[in-house]
C-alpha cells in the first residue's frame, strides 16, 4: 500500500500547487507546498495551521478478487486561526477556502500509481482511486477552527508489492 499512499499524496500535492501555489509551509528550512504526511514528519506538538495533514488509519484487504484489492482510510486534517490583520475574525472564510481547495484537490478521484523507491519514480500498471470525501463537523478550540475529511483510498496489489 506504500506506493498507493505515496501516489495519493503526490497527486494531492501537485494539485494543490496548481490550485493555490501560495499555500506553503516552511519545514526544516525549506518552503514546501502546504500538505504533509504525518507519519513522514517529525512529531508536532500541535499540527500546523493553514496546511493539510494526511493521517493514515485503518487498512482492509479483499483477497477474493482476481487481484488483491487494498483499501486504507486517510484523514485529512486542517485548521486555521484566521489572519492577524483581521484579528482572526476571518477564520470561517479561510476554513471555507480550505474546504473548497480539498474538494478540488480530490478530483478526479484517481491517479496513476507510481513507485518512488528510485528517482525518477516509475509508473506501475494500476491506478490509485478513492471515494468521495466525507467532511466532518467544524471543531472550535479557543481561537482555532478545524475540520477532518475522511477518504477511503484503494489500490490493487501488483507484483513485488
Amino acid at each position: 500500500m506504500q506506493n498507493a499512499k505515496d501516489s495519493f499524496y503526490i497527486a494531492l500535492r501537485t494539485r494543490l500547487v496548481a490550485i493555490n501555489p501560495d499555500r506553503t509551509i516552511l519545514l526544516r528550512g525549506a518552503v514546501r507546498p502546504g500538505i504533509l504526511v504525518e507519519e513522514a514528519e517529525a512529531p508536532f506538538p500541535q499540527l500546523p495551521d493553514d496546511v493539510y495533514t494526511l493521517r493514515w488509519l485503518s487498512l482492509g484487504v479483499d483477497v477474493d478478487l482476481a487481484s488483491t484489492l487494498v483499501a486504507q482510510e486517510c484523514e485529512i486534517l486542517y485548521s486555521t486561526c484566521g489572519t492577524q490583520s483581521f484579528g482572526g475574525l476571518d477564520r470561517g472564510r479561510l476554513l471555507s477556502a480550505m474546504d473548497e481547495e480539498i474538494t478540488s484537490m480530490l478530483q478526479p478521484f484517481c491517479t496513476p500509481k507510481l513507485s518512488y523507491v528510485a528517482s525518477p519514480p516509475t509508473t506501475m500498471l494500476t491506478q490509485v482511486f478513492w471515494d468521495e470525501p466525507v467532511f466532518g463537523p467544524i471543531v472550535t478550540q479557543r481561537d482555532r477552527i478545524s475540520r477532518v475529511v475522511k477518504v477511503l483510498v484503494y489500490s490493487y496489489q501488483e507484483q513485488g508489492e
